[in-house]
């Protein structure tokens, strides 16, 4: 049998905002399509109605379009296997429901939820299966005739996958191995509910995977428990040589302690878990995203490329055609990867400074003028080649650098008991006179000039420089002297040395 193209998907619900966990899911998906030359298909699950959420698909595509992953097919993008929206297939999915309990590998459920209550109650750890099937309201017990006609009556009803017990179910898996399981605690899982007309996950993801030729299926490692039955439910119909292989991923777990990342763990130690943005359509609640905090995509993605894969070389630091060219499914980890955001804030910081300073001057240069400022970009620029090794985030450039664009009105109290001398107002006013007198004011020129004047007077640098600073910066911070006062030209420099000496004496 040729060789099938390799075809991947990726399938969220629209119940909410997209956790960074898919977001991994994805990316992985993205990268192994990328590798091996196949397609990547974009697929919505929402056939349980009930906890769709308004807004929520547009989110998830608008997520994936700011992160540079791109889809070959599926909602939104056309293709040869639509619909893509599980919604818009239920006729396609009523075929295989009828062709299951025709070959009677499912079978038809009456049982009422308060039934199916009474018997959880009766029976612990009470499961649907081959031991119980025979005691509930079923097509097994009560015949064909007798369920058609409930059927005809209206009566609600489930179509259950009848499991045969004894079993060995074996999932080979692309990270975890060979995976083995009996039938026997598997139960008679509903794959399809006539109340609303629509599957079940598990029988829609079987018939889409199988009729868009998904080869590959790669998702979370909560999904797991779920592979026995979906291998079962393609030997069911057939289809064994066009199984896909699975690869289920490790979970992301919190920071600290034990367990799955929450949005709970991000809320209380202050970092996004979605990559844009959510504003709850129900309660109102906005949840912080990447996107908003100040993130790069190319950031992000390199950061969970990372979380629970290794290249097992010392290099971190990837571009998406990179890891593309590196990515090996095969070395995920088994074990679930610890989320540290902290790492995500470093790669944020190595992805400012691989940005040139014109790129990060652009996003800057907003800010600055928000704050007021009319100034050039050629300046902003400048400020941001001496400042921006100094920032995780574009947005913390203002609080660092506004000095540049606006004089102190006031000098930090703590420096001033530290760095102005009794003796620094005279110092002072002799600097300005020597910068006043220096003909090439450039960073080179000043610092000539002012050394030479230091050496003659054998005064201590130190206690120049540091009152210095706080006349032209208001606090003991920044970067080189001649680099500021260069930037903010003689006339500037001078008149904020005078003004210090004025008040502060």
């Amino acid at each position: 049998m040729a060789e099938r193209k390799v075809r991947v998907r990726f399938a969220p619900s629209p119940t909410g905002p997209l956790h960074i966990g898919g977001v991994r899911t994805a990316l992985y998906n993205y990268l192994f399509a990328r590798q091996h030359g196949g397609d990547f298909v974009f697929r919505i699950e929402d056939t349980d109605s009930n906890r769709f959420v308004p807004g929520a698909e547009e989110y998830i595509q608008e997520s994936f379009k700011w992160l540079g992953i791109k889809f070959d097919e599926g909602v939104g993008f056309g293709g040869e296997h639509g619909p893509y929206r599980q919604s818009e297939r239920r006729e396609i999915y009523k075929q295989y429901v009828r062709q299951l309990l025709d070959s009677g590998k499912a079978y038809v459920a009456f049982d009422t939820l308060e039934e199916l209550d009474a018997k959880r109650n009766e029976i612990s750890n009470f499961q649907y299966d081959a031991h119980t099937r025979l005691t509930m309201t079923n097509s097994l017990v009560l015949g064909k005739e007798e369920s058609d006609r409930r059927i005809a009556d209206g009566q609600q009803y489930v179509v259950r996958f009848k499991i045969e017990p004894g079993e060995d179910v074996h999932v080979h898996d692309m990270i975890r191995g060979d995976v083995r399981i009996k039938s026997d605690i598997l139960d008679d899982k509903v794959l399809y509910k006539s109340a609303d007309e629509l599957p079940t996950y598990h029988l829609a993801n079987i018939v889409d995977d199988h009729l868009m030729e998904i080869t590959h299926v790669i998702r979370g490692e909560e999904w797991l428990p779920s592979a026995p039955l979906h291998v079962l439910l393609y030997r069911a119909f057939g289809w064994e040589e066009t199984m896909p292989r699975f690869a289920h991923l490790p979970l992301l777990l919190k920071p600290e302690g034990k367990g799955k990342l929450s949005k709970r763990d991000g809320d209380r130690l202050g970092f996004p878990v979605f990559p844009l943005e959510w504003h709850d359509p129900k309660t109102g609640e906005v949840s912080s995203g990447y996107r908003e905090s100040g993130y790069f995509p190319e950031a992000v993605i390199n950061f969970l490329a990372l979380l629970g894969w290794n290249p097992g070389t010392e290099q971190e630091l990837f571009s998406l055609d990179e890891l593309v060219r590196t990515f090996d499914i095969s070395k995920c980890s088994k074990s679930g990867a610890k989320f540290d955001y902290q790492k995500g804030i470093w790669f944020n910081h190595e992805y400012i400074l691989r940005k040139s300073d014109a790129v990060i001057a652009d996003l800057f240069a907003p800010i600055v003028a928000n704050n007021g400022v009319d100034e050039s970009l050629e300046r902003v620029t400048q400020v941001v080649h001496m400042m921006k090794d100094r920032v995780d985030f574009v947005k913390e450039l203002w609080p660092l650098c506004s000095f540049f664009f606006i004089p102190p009105m006031e000098y930090d109290e703590k420096t001033v008991k530290k760095r102005w001398k009794a003796y620094s107002a005279q110092q002072m006013t002799e600097l300005g006179q020597v910068l006043g007198q220096v003909e090439d004011f450039s960073i080179e020129g000043q610092e000539k000039a002012v050394m030479e004047w230091v050496e003659r007077n054998e005064y201590k640098l130190g206690d120049v420089m540091n009152a210095f600073r706080l006349a032209l910066v208001g606090i003991g911070k920044g970067p080189g002297m001649f680099d500021i006062s260069a930037f903010l030209g003689r006339e500037e420099t001078l008149k904020r040395l005078h003004r210090a000496i004025d008040i502060l004496k």
